[in-house]
C-alpha cells in the first residue's frame, strides 16, 4: 500500500488557463522541454513551414493556430509525475475548460504582462474561483513592453477579487529587461536573450547587497527602481501563506518569458514546492480520498476522431483514487455494467502509449465504444458510488441543421451524435418529429465553424446550418408536465434533447418569465445536468 501512497503522492495535476495569444500553448511547451518529454519546442503559430504545439493535435487547430480542445500531457521532472491539462483559450470552447478544470487540482493563469486581466481571464477564473482551485499567476512576456508592475497586481486583485503575493519581480521590461529578483533568497537572476526553443541561456545569480555586481549587470538606473519597489514591495504586498493559496484566496505570482524561457523554471520549482497532492473528490457517499480508496474514476471528456485511420472514440478519465490495473475489472456505474476498460492509454499529444497501470491524479484515456458520457463514475465491481456531476452550459447560439445528401444519412446521424457526446454542441430535434429536424446549440459561434468542418472531413458529410433568433434555452424541471399544454410568447420554440428531455428556446429574456406567469407550476431552469 505505501507504493501506491508514494505514487500517488508525487503527481500533480494542474490545467493550464489564460486569453487566447498569452502564451500559454508556449509555456506548456517549456515545461516539456524541463522534463526531457521533448527535445526542441514547436512553433505555437500555424505557419506553413513550422512545426505546431506539441498539444494542438486537431487539423482545425492546426490550420487556424488556436487549441479548440484540451489535451493532456504527462511527464516527469525532479520525481515529480506532472499531469498538464492545456486548455483552450478561445472562449467559444470555455465549456471544455470548465469540465477540464473539473479534472484539475489546482490552475496556471497565464497573463499577458502588456494586456493585463482580460475578458475571458476573468470568466475561468470564476470558475476557479467557484471550485475553490488554488491559482498560480505568470505574467508572461515580460520581453516586450508591459504595463506597470504594481498596476498588474492590482488589476488582478481588483478584477479577479482575490489577493497577490509575487515570489519574484521583474527588474524592467522590453528592451529594458534585465531579469527578476527573487524575494525569498534576495537574489537576482540576470536575464539573457536565450535560444527559442531551447534550455540554454546565460544566466548569473546575484545578492542583491551585492552592489557591484548588481551595477555591472543592471546599471545604477535599473537599480536604483529595484531597490525603491522593493521597499514598497515588502511594506505593501500579502504575505505568502500556504493556507490561503490552497483554499484558492491567495495568488503566487511570477514574472518572465515563455518565448525566450526566462523564469520558466524557477516557476516550476516554486509551483511544485507549493502545489498540492491529488485532492479527495466529492461523491454521493461523501469525500473519496485518494489515498484510503481503491481505484475510482469519472469521465470529463470525450474525443472522437482523435485518430482518423481507426475512427476511435476516447474517453478521458481522471483518477480520483487508488491504483488502476489493467488486468482488472472494473464497474462503469451509470451502465450499472461490469467491464475492463479497453486499450487504457496515456497521451501525449497525439501520441499515445498502452497502460498498465495509474494513479490518483493521472489522467488516462479509454476507448468508448459508445457507453461513456462526460460526468459518468467508474469504480471497483464491489463499490456504488456516482461522483458529483459535471453541469451543461447553457448555449447562447442555435442553428438549423440541414444536410446536403439525404443519401448519407447513417453518416450523419452518427457523425453529429458523437460530436455531441463529446460535449462541445448540443443538438436537439423539433418537439413533434424525430430526427429529421435537428437544431444546433453551442456556447460560442467558432462551435459551428469545427462542427462543420468536422463533419466534413471525419465524416465526408456536407451540411448548411441556418441561424436561429433564439438565444435563451430552459431545461423543464417538472417530469409530470404535458409539454402540448405550455402555453408560451410568440418567440418560444419548444424542443426535446437527445434523451427526450423537453426544452424551451426565446429569442427575448423577457419571454422567460411571461411564459413562467403563464403556466402555474412551471419550473424552468438554466442549466442541465450530466446525470
Amino acid at each position: 500500500m505505501s507504493d501506491i501512497k508514494t505514487e500517488i503522492n508525487r503527481r500533480r495535476t494542474f490545467a493550464i488557463i489564460s486569453h487566447p495569444d498569452a502564451g500559454k500553448t508556449t509555456l506548456t511547451e517549456k515545461f516539456l522541454l524541463y522534463g526531457g518529454a521533448i527535445n526542441l519546442a514547436g512553433s505555437v503559430k500555424g505557419k506553413a513551414t513550422a512545426r505546431h504545439a506539441v498539444s494542438d493535435w486537431m487539423e482545425i487547430e492546426k490550420e487556424r493556430g488556436i487549441s479548440v480542445t484540451s489535451s493532456v500531457l504527462q511527464f516527469e521532472y525532479d520525481n515529480y509525475c506532472i499531469n498538464i491539462l492545456d486548455t483552450p483559450g478561445h472562449q467559444d470552447f470555455s465549456e471544455d475548460t470548465y469540465r477540464t478544470l473539473m479534472a484539475a487540482d489546482s490552475a496556471v493563469m497565464v497573463i499577458d504582462a502588456s494586456k493585463g486581466v482580460e475578458a475571458q481571464t476573468r470568466k475561468l477564473f470564476k470558475v476557479c474561483v467557484m471550485r475553490h482551485i488554488p491559482i498560480f499567476t505568470f505574467i508572461n512576456k515580460m520581453d516586450r513592453d508591459a504595463n506597470d508592475t504594481f498596476d498588474l497586481l492590482d488589476e488582478i486583485e481588483k478584477e479577479l477579487g482575490i489577493a497577490t503575493c509575487p515570489i519574484n519581480w521583474p527588474i524592467g521590461s522590453g528592451k529594458g529587461f534585465k531579469g527578476v529578483y527573487d524575494r525569498r533568497s534576495r537574489s537576482v537572476i540576470t536575464y539573457s536573450d536565450t535560444q527559442k526553443g531551447t534550455k540554454e541561456g546565460e544566466t548569473s545569480i546575484i545578492n542583491v547587497d551585492d552592489r557591484e555586481a548588481l551595477l555591472s549587470h543592471i546599471g545604477e538606473e535599473a537599480e536604483d527602481k529595484l531597490l525603491e519597489e522593493i521597499e514598497l514591495l515588502d511594506g505593501a504586498s500579502a504575505e505568502f501563506d500556504l493556507d490561503l493559496v490552497q483554499k484558492g484566496d491567495l495568488t503566487p505570482v511570477f514574472f518572465g518569458s515563455a518565448l525566450t524561457n526566462f523564469g520558466v523554471e524557477i516557476f516550476l520549482q516554486h509551483f511544485l514546492e507549493m502545489t498540492t497532492t491529488p485532492l479527495p473528490r466529492k461523491a454521493d457517499i461523501g469525500l473519496i480520498e485518494p489515498t484510503e480508496h481503491e481505484f475510482s474514476a469519472f469521465v470529463f471528456k470525450i474525443q472522437a476522431n482523435m485518430n482518423k485511420a481507426h475512427r476511435d472514440r476516447i474517453a478521458f478519465m481522471r483518477i480520483c483514487s487508488g491504483r488502476f490495473d489493467a488486468a482488472k475489472e472494473v464497474k462503469h456505474v451509470q451502465g450499472n455494467k461490469v467491464m475492463r476498460l479497453s486499450q487504457p492509454q496515456q497521451l501525449m499529444a497525439n501520441d499515445r502509449k498502452i497502460l498498465d497501470e495509474a494513479y490518483a491524479g493521472d489522467i488516462i484515456g479509454v476507448f468508448d465504444p459508445g457507453i461513456f458520457s462526460i460526468g459518468d463514475t467508474i469504480c471497483m465491481p464491489k463499490d456504488n458510488f456516482r461522483y458529483e456531476g459535471i453541469p451543461t452550459f447553457a448555449p447562447e447560439h442555435f442553428a438549423r441543421v440541414k444536410q446536403l445528401d439525404t443519401m448519407k444519412r447513417k453518416q450523419f446521424v452518427k457523425g453529429i451524435t458523437q460530436i455531441a457526446q463529446e460535449g462541445a454542441i448540443q443538438i436537439f430535434q423539433e418537439f413533434n418529429t424525430g430526427m429529421e429536424e435537428i437544431i444546433v446549440g453551442v456556447v460560442g459561434v467558432l462551435q459551428f465553424d469545427v462542427l462543420k468542418y468536422r463533419l466534413e472531413n471525419e465524416y465526408n458529410v456536407e451540411i448548411r446550418l441556418e441561424n436561429l433568433p433564439y438565444e435563451y434555452i430552459r431545461w423543464i424541471t417538472n417530469k409530470d408536465i404535458d409539454l402540448n399544454a405550455i402555453s408560451g410568447t410568440s418567440d418560444m420554440k419548444k424542443i426535446k434533447d437527445l434523451k427526450g428531455n423537453p426544452l424551451l428556446l426565446f429569442s427575448h429574456e423577457w419571454s422567460i418569465g411571461m411564459t413562467l406567469d403563464r403556466n402555474k407550476g412551471l419550473e424552468l431552469a438554466e442549466f442541465g445536468k450530466n446525470e
